[in-house]
């Protein structure tokens, strides 16, 4: 069950490398992921009062924005071994990959870091997804993460009392090589699951059997493997050094860097809701002008409770004065300082835009109005810049969890039937990942440029056809073939006979071929 019986934090475990102020930085990004952010403090009529902050997520925007042009559903994973694409083509169809990896993307982007675990359940390969505050390298090697532990937590009620699991999961290659019976040398592999449980939500809490809840009575304390050569993870780290930490392998959330920024955005948003909501008109106006009702159903009303206007105009606001003076009627209205406001946001927009690597005018509105796609295109340089050091992540991220998947499928011991689904070679594997640029391209643009390059010979007509059209090769071909069928010069005789030409023959031959007497013979 391991050596260490009690944790407060998981990084209390000495197997574990990362510092623990790396988490409370991933607790903050989430917060602001999250839009938990604190209350603002205000004074009315002297007493201190408390609202929430009318914010702009920012956070989660310019995450999503960034994961919908990395990754979407129109995006596709090939590899050169057939049998291996087949099974792929199966287990990301019914994991729903392509949608989900995308969601999951946005928020690894937001934190900085995230992982993807590939198990095999009911003779299943299944994706167990994990966010960056549950995911904790076992070294610190920056460049190279291949051993890591993955935590899940459960929250459980017994006797009348929240109660916390926590499972540690535990991936690790062995220290020293070993020999199987066959002789063949291996680095084992070794998967270590750990369950602890807490009444206290801040702690993790003392060790406890596996098969202390349903959830994990059928794992196994630890399992060995001895012929791996990949781990049985894939691991995500933002592109871009951590400069909160140096030796953490832990990828920097998308605003660490950046949170004053994001408080500007807020605190401008904040004021001007605020200025909205306190700003609606309000008219002073002496008491006695304001209607009196003096009984109700005969019965007399008391002075004090005479007054009556309409319940439900919140506008007119009657003042107690001894003079009733008409100067006391003032409209106290302020103007709100929209202008101003706007200015203030798109300044600090633009700031942000610069500051997390997307092109000027992503979250505000373009100077020149509505911009062609050539336009956008150009404008979208920066994004295109920062995108592509995002894709390289996600393209190592992707290679890991393909190899990973290869490593179940040939491994017989975790099938029911002991019998392996894949026996191919995982060195010689070529991933081949299409992250569909389209969105960068002006379509049309190209479309024109490659029509030209057509005609010039330069380019072949089922390429263009491929390029500009998303065809497979096959289905090029059969345009193609279509195509030449359409212009053939000399359709087949049995469809001519069906049309009479103009002189009323109705024959194979054309009207320029017919003898000049034909129509004057009759």
């Amino acid at each position: 069950m391991g050596e260490y019986k009690s944790l407060s934090a998981i990084t209390d475990d000495p197997r574990i490398k990362v510092p623990a102020e790396e988490y409370e930085r991933i607790r903050k990004a989430k917060n602001y992921y999250q839009d938990n952010l604190p209350q603002v403090d205000y004074y009315a009529m002297g007493n201190k009062c408390k609202r929430k902050l009318n914010s702009i997520n920012v956070t989660k925007m310019a995450s999503r924005r960034l994961a919908s042009l990395i990754f979407n559903e129109q995006c596709s994973i090939k590899v050169d071994d057939n049998q291996l694409q087949a099974l792929l083509d199966v287990i990301f169809r019914r994991e729903e990959f392509y949608t989900t990896f995308e969601t999951e993307l946005e928020k690894w982007i937001a934190l900085g870091s995230g992982g993807i675990r590939p198990y095999v359940e009911d003779d299943k390969v299944k994706l167990s997804y994990v966010d960056a505050d549950d995911v904790y390298p076992l070294n610190s090697n920056t460049t190279k993460v291949d051993e890591i532990a993955l935590s899940r937590r459960i929250r459980k009620i017994e006797n009348n009392e929240a109660v916390y699991y926590t499972l540690l999961e535990f991936h690790q290659w062995g220290s020293n090589k070993e020999v199987d019976d066959q002789g063949n040398v291996y680095r084992p592999y070794t998967i270590t699951n750990e369950l602890y449980r807490s009444g206290d939500s801040n702690n993790i809490g003392e060790l406890v059997p596996l098969n202390s809840i349903d959830e994990y009575a059928d794992l196994q304390p630890q399992s060995t493997f001895q012929h791996l050569e990949k781990p049985l993870f894939a691991f995500y780290r933002n592109a871009g050094a951590n400069n909160k930490s140096l030796a953490s392998p832990l990828g920097l959330g998308l605003c660490d860097n950046y949170w004053h920024t994001v408080d500007d955005i807020n605190a401008t948003h904040d004021g001007f809701a605020w200025d909205v909501k306190t700003g609606y008109r309000r008219i002073t106006i002496p008491k006695t002008w304001v209607r009196r009702q003096t009984q109700i159903n005969g019965k007399p009303i008391p002075e004090g409770s005479q007054m009556y206007w309409d319940p439900k105009d919140a506008v007119f606001v009657p003042i107690n004065a001894r003079n009733d003076d008409s100067s006391l009627f003032k409209d106290l209205a302020i103007q709100i300082r929209t202008e101003q406001y706007t200015a203030s946001m798109d300044f600090f927009l633009h700031e942000f835009e610069n500051e997390i690597g997307l092109s000027q005018g992503t979250f505000t509105t373009s100077p020149s109005g509505v911009q062609t796609a050539t336009e956008v295109v150009t404008n979208n340089s920066m994004t295109y810049q920062t995108r592509s050091s995002y894709l390289t992540q996600v393209e190592k991220m992707i290679d890991q969890l393909v190899y990973a998947i290869a490593e179940l499928l040939q491994t017989p011991d975790v099938w029911s039937d002991r019998q392996a689904r894949w026996s191919g070679d995982i060195d010689k594997l070529t991933i081949t990942p299409d992250f569909n640029d389209g969105v960068f391209v002006d379509q049309e643009a190209q479309r024109q440029s490659d029509l030209q390059a057509v005609q010039a010979d330069i380019l072949p007509k089922k390429q263009f056809l491929m390029r500009n059209y998303n065809l497979d090769e096959n289905t090029a071909d059969q345009w193609l073939s279509e195509i030449q069928d359409e212009q053939s010069p000399e359709p087949p005789e049995q469809e001519m006979s069906m049309f009479p030409s103009e002189g009323g023959v109705a024959s194979g031959r054309s009207r320029d071929n017919a003898s000049p007497d034909d129509g004057e013979s009759k």
